[in-house]
């Protein structure tokens, strides 16, 4: 299995093989980039150990990382870490290419090619036919470490209401199961929010065949897939729930609570596919589909924003983030999402309380739930939540390609009360204010790399172009002169940098990766980071997706004025 739930990278150890071409849109840099580095043992230079699988199907776990950095730890009987190979370095030395290190990184134009190949801008219209918009727009984009990516995104402006919802999720365990929740939880979350006339009119016409209204318009990058072989199964699940609230709905209330939506959605959703893995289906094709989301696992964090109402949906460690600049032109940061792992004593003290006392020393191991996950909620996961009975059942009726995956064969360890995960996610409300200048979303692979106090810096000079104007920090280093002439040099030539950067998103993940000591941004670094491999990218970061919105103050405070 391979990602963060039950497989993850930081404590993920991945299934490799168990994704379907159908969802491979990593785009990691050009396989011909890697072959010089590798030619020349710059790799061996840089890292000093390699590591070789009897497994290719499992991640190689650096002898860097702590395991505490892996999503998922598997279960010792039915997994094996890779080590490092004896003599290696002897063994290049003996070849004939290795005698004569050279140096290899990749040019400023290829490492730039690599950044921006999943970048996405959308800049909101001043006025959307129903108000004038508090978001001025969004960049987003994308870095993989796993192939494929295990990450998606998604943003789309909900058009039978007002609003406009962003989201990244988190893959474990393969991308399967996030690629289904960017495909459908917006919906879920749409739905949720129409009112009961707005339910009777699409219901109706579907029953008389007729066009349905669109309820969404969705802000997508090429690269973002939609499958089209489920749609059908997806469509006829959320048709039943809007059914339900049809029927739940007597049309006598027309205030509708986000926060009551944003659950609602994510466990009705979490729920069909469950439920959609269970029944099966006849096409062996979309069986085995909808059997890998259900056993692989997302996270989601989800924002939704509604004039100066801003809605924040976690289930999960992926993170939201307000930059707010103070009035002497500072940044500060405002974490609008909490983690759900072991780090967070509230979700430790949940889970405890959800199971008898005689597990409270094993319902969470070593940091992680029942060992094994890391994320304390995630959509999937059905290893985590159905009755051992029901595994059993569903995966000796399944296909033989799940059969023969070995993660869906074992038990977690203290297997006695399931279920150990929800998908429900926690709301945090925010009041826009003109101060209030923008939100990042981001998986965790970012605020692995980063803190948010600098992510929130670099977006917010970024956007206000006043970091060449800022003294610089060396944080208590001791600088030479040439070492601060070389720093004053770099920021000079920074400000092509921000230039070059059309796209915030694609600004931070630059910072994210290439950030030396000193906080600025070292091409050597960046070269040789971008030039990995992938089998041994995922051993020194994680999959990166991030979605910076602007907020335009001058409506926010128009809102508030209005008041």
């Amino acid at each position: 299995p391979g990602g963060r739930g039950c497989s993850e990278p930081r404590s993920r150890i991945p299934v490799r093989s168990s994704s379907l071409p159908l969802f491979s849109d990593a785009m990691p840099a050009p396989t011909q980039l890697f072959f010089p580095l590798i030619r020349n043992c710059e790799l061996s230079r840089i890292y000093g150990t390699a590591c070789y699988c009897h497994h290719k199907h499992l991640c190689c776990s650096s002898p860097y990382i702590p395991q505490s950095r892996l999503r998922y730890t598997p279960h010792p009987a039915y997994a094996t870490f890779c080590r490092p190979k004896e003599n290696w370095w002897q063994y290049t030395q003996g070849r004939r290419y290795a005698s004569t290190p050279q140096k290899f990184y990749l040019t400023p134009p290829q490492v730039n090619s690599i950044l921006k190949a999943n970048e996405y801008s959308f800049k909101v219209p001043e006025f959307d036919g129903k108000n004038v918009s508090s978001i001025l727009g969004f960049d987003s984009n994308q870095l993989p470490a796993n192939a494929p990516i295990e990450d998606r995104r998604s943003a789309a402006t909900c058009l039978q209401t007002r609003g406009m919802l962003l989201g990244v999720f988190d893959g474990h365990a393969g991308c399967a199961c996030s690629q289904a929740v960017s495909e459908r939880l917006f919906y879920y979350i749409a739905v949720s929010l129409l009112p009961h006339e707005t339910l009777l009119e699409i219901e109706n016409a579907v029953e008389s065949g007729r066009a349905l209204l669109p309820i969404l318009q969705w802000h997508k990058h090429p690269n973002d897939y939609f499958s089209k072989e489920a749609s059908k199964l997806y469509f006829n699940s959320l048709r039943t729930y809007w059914q339900e609230l049809i029927d739940l709905n007597t049309g006598e209330s027309t205030d509708i609570d986000v926060k009551e939506a944003l659950i609602n959605a994510f466990k009705r959703l979490d729920n069909d596919i469950s439920l959609e893995a269970q029944v099966g289906d006849p096409n062996s094709f979309l069986n085995y589909l909808v059997l890998r989301v259900a056993f692989s696992g997302a996270t989601a964090c989800v924002a939704h924003v509604d004039g100066v109402d801003l809605h924040v949906a976690n289930t999960g460690d992926s993170r939201a983030m307000l930059g707010v600049q103070e009035e002497d032109g500072s940044w500060s940061a405002v974490t609008l999402s909490n983690d759900h792992n072991a780090q967070n004593e509230r979700e430790l003290e949940r889970l405890k309380l959800e199971h008898p006392k005689s597990e409270a020393k094993s319902v969470v191991k070593q940091d992680r739930l029942l060992g094994l996950l890391m994320p304390f909620r995630a959509f999937g996961d059905v290893k985590f939540k159905w009755s051992i009975d029901l595994q059993k059942r569903v995966i000796e009726s399944g296909p033989d390609q799940l059969n023969d995956n070995e993660y869906t064969k074992f038990i977690p360890p203290n297997y006695h009360t399931p279920p150990y995960l929800t998908a429900e996610p926690e709301v945090t409300y925010h009041r826009l204010r003109p101060q209030d200048k923008f939100l990042v979303l981001a998986t965790d692979g970012l605020w692995e790399t980063m803190h948010r106090q600098d992510v929130v810096r670099i977006v917010g000079e970024y956007l206000t172009g006043m970091h060449h104007q800022q003294p610089i920090a060396v944080g208590g280093y001791k600088v030479t002169l040439g070492q601060m002439h070389g720093l004053l040099t770099e920021r000079r030539t920074k400000m092509s940098s921000v230039f070059e950067d059309q796209n915030a998103a694609t600004h931070l993940i630059r910072h994210a990766v290439g950030n030396n000591e000193f906080g600025t941004v070292d091409h050597e670094r960046l070269s040789k980071m971008l030039s990995l491999p992938e089998e041994l990218a995922r051993m020194y970061r994680d999959d990166i997706t991030i979605i910076v919105v602007q907020f335009n103050s001058h409506v926010v405070g128009a809102y508030q004025n209005q008041e």
